[in-house]
This record gives C-alpha cells, sequence and structure tokens, in this order.
C-alpha cells in the first residue's frame, strides 16, 4: 500500500518534535557531565602574592652605558 505526498509529510512533521526532544535530552545529559568535571578545576591555585619593592636609582649611579640602553 503507497501513502500519499499528505501522509508522509504529516507523519514526518510529526516526528520533529519526538527528535526535538531526543537531541535536547542528550545535549543535557553532556552538560551536566561538562559541569561535573568544570567544578573540580575552578579550584585556585595557591599563589603567594608578593610586592614588588622599587628602588630608587641616581643619574649619577648610571654609568655611560646603561643610560644610552634606557634611553633608547
Amino acid at each position: 500500500m503507497y501513502y500519499s505526498e499528505t501522509k508522509v509529510i504529516i507523519g514526518g512533521l510529526a516526528h520533529v518534535p519526538i527528535l526535538i526532544f531526543i537531541v535536547n535530552f542528550i545535549k543535557g545529559k553532556f552538560e551536566s557531565i561538562a559541569s561535573e568535571i568544570v567544578e573540580v578545576k575552578k579550584e585556585e591555585p595557591k599563589v603567594k602574592v608578593v610586592e614588588v619593592k622599587e628602588e630608587e636609582v641616581k643619574a649619577e649611579e648610571l654609568n655611560a652605558n646603561e643610560f644610552k640602553e634606557k634611553s633608547e
């Protein structure tokens, strides 16, 4: 028995919501797995913050070579 074009089209359109549900279900499973992995990696590394101390350097202390390098 052959089906008319309208029955085939209606049948195809009826299956679209089912396919969308299956795709969203699979997508949701992958997102939940990915969120568990991301939660583990959210731990901040233990880094000690150290302040940098700047020293004042007088122009007389610089020799001619260092002065030329800094000006370039």
